[in-house]
């Protein structure tokens, strides 16, 4: 990805992966980096939280704690405000789907 365009679109798909899945179910930082792995994004945690942080901070994913055999890991829920974001995405992808096929 040495492009930077091509690195900002890929950041942006990015965002709409994270709270794909974060709306199915809660999601932490090594899954997410081996689902994104599945689908040739090479991330590494020093992107993918501050990602993760952004979209906390924009509203759109809240986050708890849980300790997981003896080991505190964060998980991340997609909220309201992020739900709509994913829709409102969905709809602009599939319009520019449409057009570009």
């Amino acid at each position: 990805m040495q492009e930077p365009v091509l690195r900002k679109l890929f950041l942006a798909f990015i965002q709409v992966h994270i709270l794909h899945h974060a709306k199915k179910e809660p999601i932490y930082g090594a899954w997410m980096i081996e689902e994104l792995k599945r689908h040739g994004y090479e991330i590494s945690a020093g992107t993918l939280y501050p990602i993760f942080h952004n979209l906390e901070k924009d509203g759109l994913l809240s986050w708890e704690n849980k300790t997981i055999s003896g080991k505190i890991r964060k998980y991340y829920s997609i909220t309201e405000k992020g739900v709509s974001v994913l829709e409102q995405a969905k709809e602009k992808i599939t319009e520019l789907k449409g057009e570009i096929n």
